[in-house]
């Protein structure tokens, strides 16, 4: 029988937790966005939580797509909240990353047990993501989805908006914002993690690129933490 006792009480949240609570306290920033993103979106949000959870711990909801693209590269420093109860594994597909997070980094929930998700479950747990963070990046967004609720809890609770430059056409949630002043586009990820204080001498090639350069040593880097190879590129530390 699973019985969660574990909770913490943030401004007018009950929030039960499995993990690590130290995360709670350091500075949070929010990524979320739609379940499908393109390619593009999904290297700069690859991108943007790896080089953020640097200094910040990540925040998101845990589903499918942007959700689960920035608490896989900024994990373990990422931070889920689920629109369930931590009983039940929402969505199944992302069971194993779920369950990492639980064990390893920090997941929440209003609910304590039994309670599956419902459509005004995920405009709740949006609400505790804003509310937690220092701001709010969404990378891609249609325009009539949940990521722009979250836009309207960050516009209630004060919380900056940034988002990525994207196609005419495309990610029109996005494009909304910025075209209205709404958010704030981030042109150049170095350039913004400079301004918050994250600099990084990181070089980022291919698997290709960093086999023709270093070699079988490659390998020997990763053992050292030198280097790492994930999602086919190579980051050289």
């Amino acid at each position: 029988m699973f019985i969660l006792t574990n909770y913490i009480e943030i401004d007018e949240f009950k929030l039960f937790y499995k993990g690590n609570i130290d995360l709670i306290n350091k500075p949070k920033i929010a990524i979320v966005g739609t379940r499908k993103p393109g390619k593009y979106t999904r290297e700069m949000t690859a991108l943007l939580a790896k080089k953020l959870s640097k200094k910040f711990t990540i925040i998101s909801g845990g589903a499918l797509g942007v959700d689960k693209i920035a608490h896989e590269n900024a994990y373990p420093n990422t931070i889920m909240v689920a629109p369930s109860s931590l009983d039940i594994i929402y969505p199944k597909s992302n069971m194993n990353l779920i369950k990492t997070i639980q064990k390893n980094a920090l997941a929440l929930s209003e609910y304590e047990k039994d309670y599956m998700p419902r459509k005004y479950s995920f405009v709740q747990r949006n609400r505790i993501i804003v509310k937690l963070s220092k701001f709010v990046i969404i990378p891609e967004s249609d325009l009539n989805s949940g990521s722009m609720r979250s836009y309207e809890w960050a516009e209630k609770f004060n919380k900056k908006v940034f988002v990525i430059p994207q196609r005419i056409g495309e990610s029109n949630g996005t494009n909304f914002l910025a075209k209205n002043n709404k958010a704030e586009i981030i042109w150049d990820i170095e350039d913004f993690c400079k301004k918050l204080g994250i600099n990084s001498n990181e070089k980022i090639l291919t698997l290709n690129e960093a086999l023709k350069k270093y070699g079988n040593k490659l390998y020997e880097m990763e053992l050292e933490g030198k280097a790492e190879i994930k999602n086919g590129k190579v980051f050289i530390n």
